[in-house]
């Protein structure tokens, strides 16, 4: 059976911490006949992210086997435009060397930084790609189920599955979108590609659900978009109407609380005035009582 030996994978991990020293391990994939994993080094101490390429299970492969690959790894970056810096290697996998250490050159300050433009809501992303040059020893591996995303290239753009139907309806109706993008950058047309993405999720949120500071953030991302060469003028519009739905609505709420406080008082001051009826009512009764002879007496 013929093997695939060059696959391109994104690593999603969630729930990312740098507060205490910890492993996490992708879930394994199959390329060049045998198994691999990536794992991650997460540690507040440690001055970058360590990221290790390993064969999985390389105790049931065949005596005598090795692996020469290509690889080079990088995260995505979330709220930034620029390309994340790569690390590449080649290495000799085999029973005596079965992982490679990738002492990477991101930043740990880069990770937990306020702007947060590799590490969003615990979530990380870090593309693999990886090519099998040589492959010693033979071994019959069957494909392993996994749940690190596979992407596929969308206008030259590397792109989950899952976004490939929104992508191309996007491109039907608006196909000058990306007319005046002219970087040939593989890594930086999938960077915007995924804004982009993200800006039309962001527009897709109902006004209650979005956070003034996100409107914001959106609002440079577009411009910076746009900068790059994209016309986004029908995006623009939506986020502009998204933009005034939420100032009326803010404003139809504080009118709301406005009008609420004065009824409050209102109510406040009619049960006040109620009493001070009530009390000039009794006074008016007693003195329409008729008046005893005892008095005149």
């Amino acid at each position: 059976m013929e093997k695939q030996l060059k696959k391109k994978f994104t690593w999603k991990m969630n729930n990312v911490s740098f507060s205490q020293l910890v492993k996490i391990y992708s879930d394994q994939f199959l390329v060049g006949g045998c198994k691999w994993r990536l794992c991650a080094r997460l540690s507040p101490e440690c001055p970058s992210l360590d990221l290790i390429l390993e064969v999985a299970e390389y105790g049931s492969l065949d005596c005598g086997w090795r692996r020469h690959a290509r690889f080079s790894l990088y995260p995505v970056e979330q709220n930034l435009f620029n390309v994340s810096e790569h690390y590449e290697d080649e290495w000799w996998f085999d029973k005596n060397s079965y992982s490679e250490l990738c002492e990477t050159l991101f930043p740990l300050k880069e990770f937990i930084a306020d702007d947060g433009r590799l590490l969003i809501n615990g979530e990380l992303n870090i593309v693999l790609e990886i090519e099998v040059l040589e492959v010693v020893g033979e071994v019959d591996v069957t494909e392993v189920t996994s749940t690190i995303t596979e992407t596929m290239d969308v206008n030259f753009s590397q792109l989950h599955y899952s976004q490939v139907g929104v992508v191309n309806h996007m491109f039907e109706k608006h196909p000058e979108v990306a007319s005046e993008f002219r970087s040939n950058n593989p890594n930086l047309r999938t960077g915007f590609m995924s804004l982009l993405l993200s800006l039309v999720e962001t527009v897709r949120q109902s006004s209650h659900e979005l956070p003034k500071d996100d409107l914001a953030v959106a609002y440079a991302a577009l411009e910076s978009m746009t900068e790059a060469g994209f016309k986004l003028d029908w995006l623009e519009k939506k986020l502009d109407d998204l933009s005034k739905i939420k100032e009326k609505k803010e404003a139809g709420e504080t009118r709301m609380q406005e009008i609420e406080n004065e009824l409050k008082d209102l109510k406040l001051k009619y049960s006040d005035l109620e009493a001070e009826l009530e009390k000039e009512k009794s006074e008016v009764l007693a003195a329409e009582e008729p008046i005893s002879l005892d008095y005149f007496i």
